[in-house]
């Protein structure tokens, strides 16, 4: 995906007093960039020539200002409106969220920006300083929060084959281990990185993790940079406020805060490949919007506990409507170790096959369990509902991949099964693979069996999840 190419899946309705909501996906992350795309160079010549002399703006090339209605926008994003779906009580959420990314997205932004015309003098209004309450930032505040984290926050431009892709990321070491999404840097030619004292670095990727969309990226020619400090998701608690940092639509160390909405969202989005990727997410109301991917979710210590990746969008609106999502630090650390110290990170594996198409809302119908899979040998079978992973509710098959995926290989998980009215709790020891495509993936290993969840089309005989082509 890119962060700006791409999400979707299903969401809560406020309509149907549902908590999750139907949706469909775009037709990529944010679409190739049209024709203000190739306008941006004259947009911006033309924006910088205005500004230059504080004068009126200057008329854009085709005659017309003010510009017609959604002159400087980029792409459209495409949504389908959403399917009457039965009501559920499940706390969990299915998106289809745009990746808070931006391919060609920055062509003409410059020109929206209206300057406010001369006013006649006469008047002076006095000004005076700040006193030292307004400039010296108290521990646990936001200000304090984006004063430790913006040093750590990049600007990460890709080009690719649709245009540029635009996201933000996050510092890991000192000479230049850069956090993101992979949906960031999926398919990049060449990427650049921007440090928050406005120099710019060449990187290369070091490794990616499709089935959570993470990435790690590595700068050439840096050194002495000033790592973010990474915090603990696991004992975030809803309510608590936190602060979002990166690029939204270009604008470099954008600061906007917000609360942790809800934890343990399940989140499908759909990857560059059309596969459908599913993790457990972090849901904030923090505003992010595309080229917020890969940025920061952090607290008021200015700890890092969330990588914004995706939002949910509304109609034809691409921007943020208060439903962001992150994913969990807690999950990326695991990740981006992995990839740091050998190229390839590893996930989960249980050994089912079922449908993230269906929406039972009762539990997650196992359709097959793979020979030899950790699933054998804990006694599931076919026919069987999972109900619970730990103590966490499981209302479909997504439910059971994403909260499957919080876990590391090798971890023991309890599942609460039905089959026939019968309840029962079964032991399993995850096992593990290499992550080298979405969990998704029909193709992932090159064969059948290969799948963590059951090496077969999840999807149920080829169907795709979202309704239709991508």
């Amino acid at each position: 995906m890119s962060d700006e190419q791409r999400e979707h899946g299903r969401d809560a309705s406020a309509s149907t007093g549902d908590s999750r909501t139907e949706q469909y996906p775009v037709p990529s992350y944010a679409g190739a960039p049209g024709p203000a795309h190739a306008q941006r160079a004259d947009q911006a010549e033309a924006g910088q020539q205005g500004f230059a002399g504080y004068g009126p703006p200057q008329p854009p090339a085709d005659g017309f200002f003010p510009p017609p209605p959604n002159h400087f926008q980029g792409p459209p994003t495409a949504t389908l409106p959403p399917q009457p779906r039965k009501q559920r009580g499940m706390a969990t959420v299915v998106v289809a969220a745009v990746v808070a990314g931006l391919v060609g997205g920055g062509a003409g932004f410059g020109g929206a920006y209206a300057l406010l015309g001369d006013r006649p003098g006469g008047t002076t209004l006095s000004s005076a300083p700040q006193g030292p309450n307004a400039v010296n930032a108290a521990p646990g505040s936001v200000t304090a929060a984006a004063q430790t984290v913006l040093p750590s926050t990049v600007d990460i431009r890709a080009r690719v084959a649709q245009g540029e892709a635009e996201g933000s990321g996050v510092i890991l070491t000192a000479n230049g281990d850069i956090l993101t999404n992979n949906h960031v840097v999926a398919g990049a030619r060449d990427i650049s990185v921007t440090l928050s004292d406005g120099s710019a670095h060449p990187a290369t990727v070091v490794g990616t993790s499709p089935s959570y969309d993470i990435a790690v990226i590595r700068l050439q020619g840096a050194s002495g940079l000033t790592p973010s400090t990474l915090g603990d998701s696991n004992s975030l608690q809803v309510g608590q406020p936190v602060v979002a940092i990166g690029s939204p639509r270009g604008l470099t160390g954008t600061v906007t805060t917000g609360i942790v909405s809800a934890l343990d969202r399940t989140v499908t989005v759909q990857g560059e490949d059309g596969q459908a990727v599913v993790y457990n997410g972090l849901q904030t109301d923090a505003p992010i919007n595309q080229g917020n991917s890969g940025g920061p979710l952090v607290n008021l210590d200015g700890q890092v506990v969330g990588i914004n990746s995706a939002i949910e969008t509304a109609g034809q609106n691409a921007g943020s409507i208060g439903l962001g999502f992150a994913i969990p630090i807690d999950q990326a650390r695991r990740v981006a170790e992995e990839i740091m110290n050998s190229g390839t990170p590893t996930k989960p594996v249980l050994g089912v096959q079922g449908s993230i198409a269906a929406n039972s809302a009762e539990g997650a119908q196992i359709a097959a369990v793979q020979p030899g899979s950790p699933a054998e040998a804990a006694g599931l079978q076919a026919g069987d509902v999972v109900t619970k992973v730990g103590d966490d509710q499981v209302a479909d098959f997504a439910d059971l991949m994403a909260r499957v995926g919080a876990h590391s290989p090798g971890d023991q998980v309890a599942l609460t099964v039905t089959n026939g009215g019968a309840e029962r709790t079964v032991n399993v020891t995850l096992g593990s693979q290499p992550d080298k495509a979405a969990t998704t993936s029909p193709s992932e290993g090159g064969g059948s069996g290969s799948s963590p969840f059951g090496g077969q089309n999840p999807f149920g005989g080829g169907g795709n999840p979202f309704g239709g082509g991508n």
